[in-house]
């Protein structure tokens, strides 16, 4: 998929989530096509996005606490610098919202479907890990950038969260000096390759 087409889907993701905050903001009901209609987008392009309105209130809530890309990797140097900026940011805001993201990441499990008609996450990550790379495209080439930022986007995050701390046992600090380490081997990996 095109960084173009990414674009496109994180600008009809965003718009549903804002409209979604609104109608949240005046208590009205939250369903699908009222976050359509007042994003101002189709019933049927809102449902590709979210199919159960309480993962949609879940997502809007969580939005919230994110942070522009600028801000995020505001004085980064390099392609390296803002990498490990979007990866610690992610995993911060995990921490720091574990509850709302744990009960989210339920909400979206509760939805999901094996055909692949259930809904899709938001990738936030995944777009600012692509932005932080762009100018690492020519270089690498674009099946490196997307290999490594599917990289990143497994390592990084609330599932990373759940890993490190349910599954490996890990403390909060552990855990985040261990994120910080895969991003910075994943990337100095793909950046020295040829």
């Amino acid at each position: 998929m095109s960084f173009e087409r990414h674009a496109q889907k994180s600008r009809t993701r965003n718009a549903l989530l804002a409209a979604a905050r609104r109608l949240l903001s005046e208590q009205a009901t939250l369903t699908i096509p009222a976050a359509a209609e007042a994003a101002g987008i189709s019933r049927a392009t809102a449902y590709r996005y979210f199919s159960d309105p309480s993962v949609l209130a879940a997502e809007a809530g969580l939005d919230v606490s994110t942070k522009p890309y600028e801000e995020i990797v505001q004085g980064c140097a390099d392609a390296r610098e803002r990498v490990l900026a979007v990866a610690l940011f992610f995993f911060d805001q995990s921490i720091e919202h574990e509850a709302e993201f744990r009960a989210f990441l339920s909400r979206w499990l509760d939805s999901w479907r094996a055909d692949g008609s259930g809904p899709t996450r938001g990738g936030r990550r995944v777009a600012m890990f692509r932005t932080a790379l762009e100018d690492e495209r020519t270089r690498i080439g674009d099946a490196a950038l997307e290999r490594l930022v599917h990289e990143l986007s497994a390592a990084t995050g609330t599932e990373a969260m759940i890993a490190l701390l349910d599954v490996a046992g890990a403390d909060r600090v552990a855990a985040r000096a261990t994120v910080a380490h895969m991003a910075s081997v994943l990337v100095s990996s793909t950046l020295q390759e040829p």
